[in-house]
């Protein structure tokens, strides 16, 4: 089956899903949020939802619905991010189980990024989105570094998030290697009692 990472547990894919259906606004959001460390801006006001968008175009697939709603220019902006990264993984249902089609319609699971490289299928775009690693690695760090010290991190705790990201390389990005080098930091050994 067309799996690879941590973006095709059913977990994520679950988490990122409507009760009822996918939605691959909320899994592109959550990949740009959680994975990259780069969230759209908020959706600005005025426009109208997606959900307005279906009403009326209900015999359309999802990725044509998504294309009508990006007709909007207001829209279109962050949408046009967000959407080819949920709708690679549209092979998934809403809790994480491979499939072929959508109802009646086929699944195409295939897009091309903001940077113009295409994709088809999640497998394919994982390994398009490895190529950010340090982007990835580094955005785990921030997050591992603010919970393990309890608030947000500053501007001074770059020197910090740089060490951590250099022991974790030498360890070839180990979980043990992260968690280490964060226990070692200075942020982590002198941080103030709560």
């Amino acid at each position: 089956e067309g799996r690879r990472g941590v973006l095709t547990q059913a977990s994520i894919l679950t988490l990122t899903s409507n009760p009822t259906t996918t939605s691959p606004v909320k899994r592109g959001k959550w990949i740009l949020e959680s994975i990259l460390g780069d969230p759209p801006p908020p959706a600005p006001p005025n426009v109208p939802s997606f959900e307005e968008t279906q009403k009326g175009h209900e015999q359309l697939s999802l990725r044509e619905q998504l294309a009508i709603h990006r007709e909007n220019p207001s829209c279109a902006s962050c949408h046009n991010i967000m959407d080819p990264l949920g709708l690679g993984f549209e092979n998934f249902n809403t809790i994480g189980q491979w499939r072929d089609r959508d109802g009646k319609h086929p699944i195409d699971a295939g897009g091309k990024l903001a940077d113009g490289r295409e994709f088809n299928g999640a497998v394919e775009l994982v390994e398009l989105l490895d190529s950010r690693r340090s982007e990835i690695f580094r955005h785990f760090a921030d997050k591992l570094l603010t919970f393990a010290i309890g608030r947000g991190l500053e501007p001074y705790d770059n020197c910090a998030i740089d060490e951590i990201m250099s022991q974790a390389e030498a360890e070839d990005f180990r979980m043990s290697a992260f968690i280490r080098a964060v226990v070692e930091s200075d942020p982590f050994k002198k941080r103030r009692p709560g």
